[in-house]
């Protein structure tokens, strides 16, 4: 597959010396703000939000290869605040937190006031695209065209873009059984890395709690690796950072191209004030990091292996489009 010249520095940014991602997703809003202050979420405030980001940030942010950060309380203010660091790449959402629509046929948004070319603008490395997604909602042709409009965009402003779906039951009664859950996930990589996305952040194919057996496990990662067109990288959905490294083992064994790990790293994080939090952030957050790194630099599948390099060209510069 063809790459152009500034999606291809962006994946470059976003990854590892060898190829593969290991991004630290910090783009939590509203669940952030329930986690922070379960009683009365409504205490906590946008600065405080925000602090928290630019304390993990600047705690964790050199031990993966790119940090993963919301328009809303982290894309400009960890690099305002220095939290940073300058040599890792920096994916920002473009979408509204949540969905609207009813739990059994969910719509994602753009964030008002928010686009594509201000995340361009901004100098981030790639921009992530999360839809709630379920191939045989009433709302998936309309969840796709959001999807191919964000590429196309990304297409015009030459810059990388993650797309990450969430799968949910149409039954809003009940969860997806384990089978449904791979079914869904299955297509879904099928269906929505054809639409001009870079990367896929995927869902582990099956509930674990429900199915036991790795060997299923393995099989089910290897369907999505080829289902999908585009490298995928493994999200941590908060599960415990014990079963997410054993489930990013198992993927990246299995095509994987690495992960973007959040909650599964850091969430004890947000009970923890001054002291307790630096110290539980720069010992067991950072090692949990560094882990997923090292797990992901030994077994994930590079990059570039979808995008090999390309001859450039000598008139490539005349070529190149101007906005």
């Amino acid at each position: 597959m063809e790459l152009s010249v500034g999606k291809r520095r962006g994946l470059a940014e976003c990854a590892t010396d060898q190829g593969v991602f290991s991004i630290l997703a910090l783009d939590h809003r509203n669940n952030l703000r329930n986690a922070m202050n379960p009683e009365h979420p409504e205490l906590v405030s946008d600065q405080a939000i925000s602090g928290f980001k630019s304390v993990v940030v600047g705690a964790l942010g050199r031990s993966g290869s790119a940090v993963l950060v919301d328009p809303e309380f982290g894309a400009a203010q960890v690099v305002q605040s220095g939290a940073m660091p300058g040599h890792v790449g920096l994916v920002v959402a473009v979408e509204a937190t949540g969905y609207t629509g009813d739990p059994g046929a969910r719509k994602s948004e753009i964030l008002e006031g928010w686009s594509v070319g201000k995340i361009r603008r901004m100098g981030a490395s790639a921009l992530k695209l999360l839809v709630y997604y379920h191939p045989d909602s009433n709302l998936a042709k309309a969840q796709e065209a959001l999807v191919e409009e964000i590429a196309e965009a990304c297409h015009k402003y030459d810059l990388a873009f993650f797309i990450e779906p969430l799968s949910y039951s149409l039954d809003p009664e009940r969860k997806l059984t384990s089978g449904e859950k791979r079914d869904v996930v299955i297509r879904t990589a099928e269906t929505l890395t054809a639409l001009g996305v870079d990367v896929l952040k995927a869902e582990f194919p099956v509930n674990v709690r429900e199915e036991t057996d790795e060997n299923q496990w393995a099989q089910a990662c290897e369907e999505v690796s080829q289902a999908s067109r585009v490298p995928w990288v493994l999200l941590s959905a908060g599960v415990n950072f014990e079963t997410y490294l054993r489930q990013l083992t198992i993927a990246c064994q299995n095509g994987a191209s690495g992960a973007m790990a959040g909650r599964a790293v850091w969430k004890e994080a947000v009970t923890l004030k001054e002291e307790n939090l630096h110290k539980f952030l720069r010992g067991e957050a950072r090692q949990r990091l560094i882990k997923v790194t090292s797990v992901c630099d030994a077994l994930a599948k590079s990059w570039w292996d979808f995008y090999p390099s390309q001859d450039v060209p000598e008139d490539w510069y005349q070529q190149y489009p101007d906005l």
